[in-house]
């Protein structure tokens, strides 16, 4: 990618100003939500790279009340569905009513039709209703009779799972994991941030989240992130850890832990990631750091561990922790 320094310095400040936006909905987030500062990050990131998110974490860590606190601060319109397993497609998607009026099939639009969906406990629906769900994530469309409908412009599915409870569950297939852009595992907070939040759950005061911006500024903020900064050396660095995973040997690294890969997707949403962390951080150029710390959740969910690798209880992250260090940084 060729671009002189003085296109990287102007962009630089547009994303500068671009950034109060941000900004501002992390401040008014910060009024319900304590810490969880990379699952916002993360949800950030999904909205400007119109790429889907993974969230796995044990209940009662404000996965719910995150998200719909962002949907408010930007104006736009929130689903949450709750996946159980007598749910069918058409409760996501919508089905055609028969009007006896005019004797004839009239679309009713499900609550897949909306900006920002939360699909609660996705695996516990069957694979036939999480089908639905994903070809709209992928599509961008939905198909009622014989009658195609498009999805908003901005459209984002937010899904949940619960690590710790597996009986009655369908687990997701890798093909269909792999179309989500980022998994986010969200961990415990401290016990500092746990008394930060009991202390608010007991106060009469109870805080809401008002609006910040509207989606048109979100819309605005995607056009920046293809015209982001990246050299080549970098993309280079993206391709050499995506082959790491494939290729284990050829890097030094223990190559009997991962039974598959991660898919040409991964490289394609870390250098997406890369460039929206880089406007979070007020820049117009990708940095090594912006790379490395999207890694994770770009690659925890399309590494297919090895029946070694379970056995001696090596997890995914533990693997790309180790790619990390060995892959030299440009």
């Amino acid at each position: 990618m060729d671009i002189n320094s003085a296109n990287v310095t102007e962009l630089t400040e547009e994303i500068k100003k671009e950034k109060v936006v941000f900004d501002n909905i992390k401040q008014e987030l910060s009024k319900v939500i304590v810490a969880q500062g990379s699952m916002i990050d993360s949800l950030l990131i999904g909205l400007m790279c119109d790429g889907h998110v993974l969230l796995e974490g044990v209940p009662g860590l404000a996965k719910t009340l995150t998200i719909s606190s962002l949907s408010n601060a930007i104006e736009a319109s929130f689903k949450r569905l709750q996946f159980t397993p007598d749910l069918l497609p058409a409760d996501i998607i919508g089905t055609e009513i028969y009007d006896m009026k005019t004797s004839s099939f009239t679309p009713k639009k499900g609550p897949i039709f909306a900006n920002i969906i939360l699909a609660d406990e996705i695996n516990r629906s069957p694979a036939k209703v999480q089908s639905a769900l994903l070809e709209a994530m992928q599509e961008h469309q939905v198909t009622i009779g014989d009658t195609t409908h498009s999805l908003p412009d901005v459209f984002l599915v937010l899904a949940t799972q619960n690590p710790i409870e597996q009986e009655g569950t369908y687990p997701l297939p890798e093909a269909q994991v792999d179309r989500f852009m980022l998994k986010v595992i969200v961990n415990y907070p401290s016990k500092e941030e746990e008394t930060e939040i009991i202390k608010r759950n007991i106060s009469s005061e109870r805080n809401t989240i008002n609006p910040v911006c509207a989606l048109e500024n979100i819309k605005t903020i995607r056009k920046y992130v293809h015209d982001v900064y990246i050299e080549d050396r970098l993309i280079d660095y993206i391709v050499n850890i995506v082959d790491a995973t494939r290729n284990m040997a050829k890097y030094k690294l223990p190559e009997d832990f991962i039974e598959y890969g991660a898919s040409p997707r991964a490289g394609i949403y870390i250098t997406k990631g890369a460039q929206a962390n880089a406007i979070l951080n007020g820049r117009g150029f990708v940095m090594p750091d912006d790379i490395r710390s999207i890694l994770h959740r770009t690659l925890r969910h399309r590494i297919s561990l090895s029946y070694e690798a379970e056995a001696e209880s090596i997890t995914s992250d533990a693997i790309i922790t180790k790619i990390i260090n060995q892959i030299e940084v440009p």
